[in-house]
């Protein structure tokens, strides 16, 4: 069975001692089950500061992406990585020990957790070394969709990569199932390594050099049933689009011939991927979510890629947006969503009758992810089957309004920090502010602040910008997020409080990029 959660059996796991949760059938991919610590196992079932014990361990492995066989590293036999599944003022620790034959690291996305625990090697903690152990532990402070990965070179673009549910025991979720959604473009074990890409990417602009600073960077079931087809049980869909092929090189062909670029976003990334994942798995070979006809589903969607975003649709439905970047939004109404690296977005919907692609098409690109929601009887659509809702009403997160529960405060900033956002392909060079780290400036904040950061994009490309340690406001009322996309030639104004003291990373969340110096340190000063 697939990624199915069915709101009744959430809400008695999330009682329970650990808040490990499945249906009928279960989770089928991989779990990090946590240790609840003798010293807690008499908490009440409410009580927060649980101690939660679990293991990571990076390693080099074999994948099997629904056909194509690729060795990559990764920290299980299966993708998307393990599924953690905690609460609200839990206490996590996580030892990870390292098997592969370089450093590593893991930095946990979206959550607000102290600074020596984000996991930025050089500035928040040592790179974990090769044979090493390494502890992290945190409280979880904040319930929502979020994911881990680590923050050290290109290793984002790998297999290096698992989900992090933290649920709220309080919520009153009405919805009969969850499904976690994870795309994902993929190019290691094709031929060519992320590396790879990055030297061609240089080569082909004449630039060598570089930072090569550390940076940042429930699946369904495999779906045998039925020979592909041109039709399907669900309506309004047509029947052409994208493939799971493309050059597995750089910008076009690694030669610069061919220029990617999207209408909403302007330039649409640097690099051609071969495959476009949902949960690990290739177009021809899509995992499946099933339930009835009239269910109400929540779809968390993570985009864990490295260098593209994803137009999402569920053909024959329209979606309800309620949180993104874990915290809840007034609800709207979509066709489509657009999704940038690192970004999340919740969705419920309400599900027709019949077998309906789920697609995820890569934005200004060649190829789509895949994945089908089966709730009747139907035949499986072609793996190049493109949603008619994909061009109708595509949804930015970042103009949505803040929950009420949720809206920061009004305040006139206190500080004010223009973070210019430049660079080309070539040379292949990304910067803050005229400069590549670690030469940018650092930004400088007290502790009790109301800070804003402009975002203001002059470059042809579009970059969705990370903020460690905290949540912002996009403008006011706007949506409280950690990552936000910034399109060619826009300025995005966002605000938060500096109210979690440390030396803190915000960047590109496009991996190359950051890793060719789009990337700036936020310091407290003492």
């Amino acid at each position: 069975m697939g990624p199915t959660i069915s709101r009744r059996r959430l809400l008695g796991a999330v009682a329970g001692a650990v808040g490990l949760v499945s249906t009928s059938g279960g989770w089928d991919g991989p779990t990090l089950r946590p240790r609840l610590d003798a010293a807690d196992a008499n908490v009440a079932p409410d009580g927060a500061g649980r101690r939660l014990t679990m293991a990571l361990r990076p390693r080099a492995v074999t994948l099997d992406l629904g056909g194509p066989q690729v060795h990559t590293w990764g920290y299980t036999e299966d993708l998307p990585g393990p599924l953690i599944r905690a609460r609200v003022g839990d206490v996590l620790r996580v030892d990870l020990v390292n098997h592969l034959p370089a450093d590593t690291s893991v930095h946990w996305h979206g959550i607000a957790l102290r600074n020596d625990m984000d996991g930025v090697p050089g500035l928040t903690q040592p790179p974990i070394g090769a044979g090493r152990r390494y502890t992290y532990e945190f409280t979880l402070p904040d319930p929502g969709t979020y994911f881990y990965h680590p923050h050290s070179g290109l290793q984002l673009d790998r297999a290096l990569y698992g989900v992090l549910i933290v649920d709220d025991p309080h919520e009153a979720g009405r919805y009969d199932h969850e499904w976690i959604v994870v795309i994902d473009d993929w190019i290691d074990g094709t031929g060519r390594t992320p590396e790879d890409v990055l030297a061609a990417l240089r080569e082909m602009s004449g630039h060598g050099g570089g930072p090569g600073m550390h940076h940042e960077g429930v699946h369904g079931e495999d779906d045998p049933e039925d020979a592909p087809s041109s039709g399907h049980g669900g309506p309004a869909t047509s029947g052409h689009g994208g493939t799971d092929t493309a050059d597995a090189g750089g910008h076009g062909d690694m030669g610069g011939t061919e220029m990617m670029t999207s209408p909403l976003l302007g330039g649409a990334g640097d690099v051609s991927y071969p495959h476009h994942l949902v949960n690990g798995r290739v177009p021809t070979a899509p995992r499946s979510f099933r339930a009835r006809p009239g269910e109400r589903a929540r779809i968390r969607f993570i985009n864990a890629g490295s260098d593209t975003a994803y137009r999402v649709a569920l053909a024959g439905h329209r979606l309800t947006v309620t949180h993104t970047d874990g915290f809840p939004v007034h609800p709207v109404d979509t066709d489509a969503l657009m999704l940038g690296m690192g970004e999340r977005v919740d969705v419920t919907v309400e599900l027709g009758d019949g077998v309906f692609p789920l697609v995820a098409a890569a934005e200004g690109k060649r190829g789509q992810g895949l994945a089908l929601v089966r709730t009747g009887a139907g035949t499986r659509p072609p793996a190049t089957i493109r949603p008619a809702e994909l061009d109708r009403r595509v949804l930015d997160s970042a103009t949505l309004r803040a929950a009420e529960s949720v809206v920061m405060a009004a305040r006139r900033p206190d500080r004010v920090h223009r973070l210019e956002l430049g660079g080309s392909m070539m040379p292949y060079r990304w910067t803050i502010n005229g400069a590549v780290f670690p030469d940018t400036q650092p930004l400088a904040v007290e502790q009790g602040e109301r800070v804003r950061l402009e975002f203001v994009n002059r470059s042809d490309m579009f970059h969705p910008m990370h903020l460690h340690g905290h949540t912002f406001a996009v403008g006011a009322g706007g949506a409280r997020k950690d990552t936000v996309i910034v399109v060619p030639d826009q300025t995005v104004t966002v605000d938060f409080d500096a109210d979690n003291p440390g030396r803190w990373m915000t960047h590109c969340h496009n991996a190359y990029h950051a890793e060719t110096g789009m990337m700036a340190t936020l310091a407290y000063r003492t």
